[in-house]
């Protein structure tokens, strides 16, 4: 099942890294890269203003591959930055156009259509709220909380959802479901 079956739609796709800080009070050294921190990879069709974000394991070709299938239709076109993992995109949908972050380009100069700069708004968003408002996110929970923040993201006012339908929207979202907690030495059994 596609989330976005549109045609031609466009799409962005980046991943970002959040979370699981090393320091050095936790006595490990503060490090270079990411393999230390969790990975989200999220889509964004641009035209509709909608986000899709998931935690992922993996950001190799071999894992994200299959989710951008499953997830974008064939003859939507593709954005991403000029990362590994996005080479082989072409194949796999109508277009697929890349920006080249490493030789400070965030705007193609070829095809101005094609950047990544609305993905990585979205990013600046959801970052600003973990660090600000919740401050500290287990992997276990990670989905949870980018749930919340797509689910803000797609019905912002900037899409024409006001406060009372967002309300609604998200009523509609629980309707049939039961949030229950079990007791902790029942989850140890």
């Amino acid at each position: 099942m596609r989330l976005w079956a549109a045609k031609a739609a466009w799409f962005e796709v980046d991943e970002t890294f959040i979370g699981n800080d090393r320091t050095e009070a936790q006595g490990v050294k503060k490090g270079r890269g990411y393999a230390h921190k969790h990975k989200v990879l999220s889509l964004v069709d641009r035209e509709a203003g909608q986000v899709r974000s998931m935690v992922v394991d993996s950001l190799s070709a071999k894992a994200l591959t299959p989710i951008l299938v499953e997830n974008i239709a064939k003859e939507a076109r593709v954005m991403t930055d000029e990362a590994g993992q996005y080479q082989k995109l072409g194949a796999t949908f109508a277009e697929h156009g890349f920006t080249k972050h490493g030789k400070g380009e965030y705007v193609s100069r070829e095809d101005r259509t094609i950047h990544t700069n609305t993905i990585e708004g979205y990013f600046s968003i959801f970052k600003r709220g973990m660090k600000g408002v919740y401050q500290h996110c287990g992997k276990q929970h990670l989905h949870r909380y980018l749930a919340e923040f797509d689910f803000r993201y797609n019905n912002r006012s900037a899409l024409g959802v006001e406060d009372s339908q967002r309300h609604e929207n998200a009523l509609a979202g629980i309707a049939g479901k039961r949030l229950t907690y079990r007791r902790l030495d029942e989850a140890r059994a």
